[in-house]
């Protein structure tokens, strides 16, 4: 197993303390317990995302006591940071390739497409704009849908429920 990990943060840590320095070594002397104590970390940037409260991407070196899931997330009783990256830009384009990458799915306005393609900052109000009316277009043409395709269902069933009492 190695003892390299991925940890973001923002401007400070989540208890509020400060980023330590690069070499400096965080060791918690309490219980080590997943979600609760200890210094938390993933193995992977990627699985690191989910828990990203910002754009501060830190290698780490984990030591000590080490707790770990299955799954995507690890706790330890040190931590020390090896190098740190604004991770800022390379989440922007991240997300705007996998915005690109499911474009066929939905009309998407042109705009939209212009930000994600090149990041220009100056379009960004405007695409935002224009995915959000597509999204509450597409949400309501789903609702009045949903709502036609009820009526209909109660209408059938009460007509059927009719010619059988007629029948009966």
């Amino acid at each position: 197993m190695t003892d390299i990990a991925w940890h973001f943060t923002g401007d400070k840590l989540r208890d509020g303390s400060p980023i330590p320095p690069i070499g400096h070594t965080l060791i918690h002397s309490g219980e080590i317990k997943m979600c609760v104590s200890g210094y938390h970390w993933s193995r992977t940037p990627f699985q690191a995302l989910p828990y990203a409260p910002g754009p501060l991407l830190h290698k780490v070196r984990i030591g000590g006591t080490i707790r770990e899931t299955k799954g995507d997330k690890g706790v330890s009783s040190e931590r020390t940071i090896i190098a740190t990256i604004d991770a800022t830009q390379l989440l922007r384009r991240f997300a705007a390739d996998q915005a690109l990458s499911v474009a066929h799915l939905w009309p998407m306005p042109d705009v939209v497409r212009e930000y994600l393609t090149g990041l220009d900052e100056s379009k960004r109000d405007a695409a935002w704009a224009a995915a959000r009316a597509a999204a509450w277009a597409a949400a309501w043409t789903a609702a009045r849908a949903a709502a036609r395709d009820a009526a209909m269902d109660a209408a059938r069933a009460d007509f059927n429920r009719r010619v059988a009492a007629l029948f009966a």
